[in-house]
């Protein structure tokens, strides 16, 4: 049951019924956030007016009061997720298995669905606090490490968007630039993707959620197209086994693919709240859960195992097409060549699908920079949104030759910071925030008030041990923990997000019970 009215804004959760009581103060801001930052710009408010009525959203990272919660359909939760991942992004995942880790595919198909669960239900849990809080991600981490601990993690939260989104571009342009090489420079097929992203992030969430109920449903038929001539050219499942390491190298490139895999969908985590929040506060939360877990695994799976077949493929012609830089646009390019221009109709369409992936990455960034503080919040989201576009747009034509490089070390850096994140807004909920626990739920009016959020000690310190755990535990080209470099043989195994977690999940929980008796909140 919910209540909105003057006053006090509470709430709290019934873990095992699922039921919500929400008491809440809906500020000007929250309740017509279009009127207020019209009035806020004065002579350019008209101008604002008359963009705001035709369409763009002008909410940012605002609370959604409960009486404005116009989305009831969970459903698109997993369409969402289901159009972000059945894309040509996710396919380069897949191929690292054997390409970087020497695994064979049987190996890299097991690691794909076990660490793409483990990192789907990480994800899925974030997604749940959407509709239970109406807030944003980066504004619900406020809860557990104060306003300035949610800071740092807004921070890092632009770095992992605008990282994804450069690797989106990147490999939507190569893909253009493949289908007659030579006569669209890479530069403009970065440019030309970039663009695309930017026009329903722009106009805003409704927009967003229309585009991402749709854009799988072509994708999902031109990857079971890639299945059957990937198929008829010949896959060879068996190519990679004799290269497979054994014993304790074998422990360490599964950890090594692994973080990367975990890293791909844990990627996710830090917006998943920001696409729900205007579900109705008594959407069930194991609803929720299993709409998003579905709509990231399956997705993700099918995909990445499809990227793990291209590369089995032993005719040299697809090997040259790969490349030694590990070029899956070109690869694909040569799957499809057998059906000369309609096969590079369907690259043009595939190119066009890593869209549906970036959309979350441009959205998000513009709504984790004002997160950063109020100054940042006074500036509509929309400008944001502009500024990560050209941001990650830039960066994607810098750094265009290396494509593979960045997507395997940042995904799996990626993977540490989420791991800690995740674990500390976790043990916040269940433990502290539960009903019966010590603070009894969430004072949501106090979501942009400092003084009333916690000092964010605690969460900043057991983020700290996060870190330390991360450090001891990874194995990277450029350095090697003490505790990886046992996991493994020569490289060490990567056991970053792994002990990452566990460090944080340890000293969060005794760290915050302390915060809590001394200052009370």
């Amino acid at each position: 049951m919910s209540k909105v009215h003057k006053g006090s804004s509470k709430f709290s959760e019934d873990p095992e019924k699922g039921n919500f009581d929400v008491v809440q103060i809906v500020s000007d801001v929250e309740a017509a956030p279009d009127r207020a930052i019209v009035a806020r710009f004065g002579v350019l408010g008209p101008y604002l007016s008359k963009l705001f009525a035709s369409g763009v959203e002008a909410r940012g990272v605002e609370r959604v009061p409960e009486n404005q919660r116009e989305t009831k359909n969970a459903w698109n939760n997993l369409l969402m997720w289901w159009s972000v991942n059945m894309v040509l992004t996710t396919i380069p995942v897949g191929t690292l298995g054997q390409y970087v880790f020497t695994l064979s595919f049987g190996t890299s198909v097991a690691t794909i669905m076990c660490f793409g669960a483990l990192g789907a239900v990480f994800t899925s849990f974030i997604a749940t606090l959407g509709p239970q809080t109406g807030l944003r991600t980066m504004v619900i981490t406020r809860f557990s490490s104060g306003y300035f601990g949610g800071t740092i993690y807004s921070i890092l939260n632009i770095i992992t968007q605008l990282g994804f989104a450069v690797t989106a571009v990147i490999l939507g342009g190569q893909t253009l630039a493949n289908i007659n090489p030579g006569t669209l420079p890479l530069v403009v097929g970065i440019i030309i993707i970039g663009v695309c992203c930017l026009v329903p992030c722009f106009i805003g969430y409704n927009m967003v959620h229309i585009y991402e109920r749709y854009a799988w449903m072509m994708t999902f038929i031109i990857m079971l197209m890639l299945y059957g001539l990937g198929g008829k050219a010949g896959y060879d499942i068996q190519a990679q086994k004799a290269k497979q390491d054994t014993g304790k190298a074998l422990t360490a490139d599964v950890l090594g693919f692994g973080g990367i895999v975990f890293g791909a969908v844990t990627g996710w985590s830090p917006v998943a709240a920001d696409y729900n929040c205007r579900l109705p506060v008594d959407t069930s939360p194991k609803r929720v859960f299993l709409l998003t877990f579905f709509g990231l695994w399956i997705p993700v799976c099918f995909v990445e195992i499809l990227g793990a077949a291209l590369v089995t493929i032993t005719d040299q012609a697809y090997i040259d097409a790969f490349g030694a830089g590990g070029s899956t646009s070109g690869l694909v390019a040569q799957v499809l060549s057998p059906w000369r221009g309609f096969g590079k109709f369907i690259l043009v369409l595939l190119s066009l699908s890593v869209i549906a992936n970036n959309i979350p990455n441009t959205y998000s960034a513009g709504l984790s920079i004002q997160a950063l503080g109020r100054p940042f919040a006074l500036v509509p989201r929309f400008l944001w949104t502009f500024l990560a576009f050209v941001a990650y747009t830039v960066a994607g034509v810098a750094g265009r030759e290396h494509f593979s490089a960045i997507i395997s070390n940042f995904l799996s850096i990626l993977s540490y910071w989420t791991a800690f994140f995740i674990v500390i807004v976790a043990e916040e909920h269940f433990i502290f925030r539960r009903k019966g626990g010590r603070l009894g739920g969430y004072n949501l009016d106090d979501y942009d008030t400092p003084s009333k959020l916690p000092l964010g000690i605690a969460g900043i310190l057991a983020a700290c041990f996060g870190v330390a755990g991360a450090v001891v535990g990874m194995a990277q080209v450029w350095y090697i923990g003490p505790i990886g470099k046992m996991a493994g043989e020569q490289f060490g195994g990567d056991l970053g997000f792994e002990l990452a977690a566990v460090f944080s999940a340890v000293t969060y929980p005794p760290l915050r019970a302390l915060e809590i008796r001394l200052t009370g909140r």
